[in-house]
């Protein structure tokens, strides 16, 4: 395998992993009764149109039909990608939970 063939194996990776990433983030805003598109132009006003997330977001399913997603696993895989004003917005939205005594 040549040097542009693994270059170009290394960007489709990521490009999949990035898509699960969107995926895990939009099926999480469905599951707390969230729309994915309102948390991400928050943290990304100048991207609102993006379609990795719409297409994401085709792919997810009820919140009856998921599986749960633990706060930290979103929030992991958010910084692992560098989407820390994503993760910001994320963080506010757990923050306005009732709290659990």
């Amino acid at each position: 395998m040549n040097s542009k063939e693994t270059e170009d194996r290394i960007i489709q990776s990521y490009q999949r992993d990035e898509q699960m990433m969107i995926l895990v983030f939009a099926q999480w805003c469905i599951n707390h009764d969230l729309d994915p598109h309102a948390l991400y132009a928050l943290a990304y006003p100048d991207q609102a149109a993006n379609p990795a997330l719409q297409q994401a977001i085709e792919l997810t399913v009820s919140k009856d039909e998921a599986g749960d997603i633990p706060d930290s696993t979103l929030l992991g895989v958010l910084s692992l990608f560098g989407n820390e004003e994503l993760a910001f917005v994320v963080t506010e939205e757990i923050n306005k939970r009732p709290k659990r005594k």
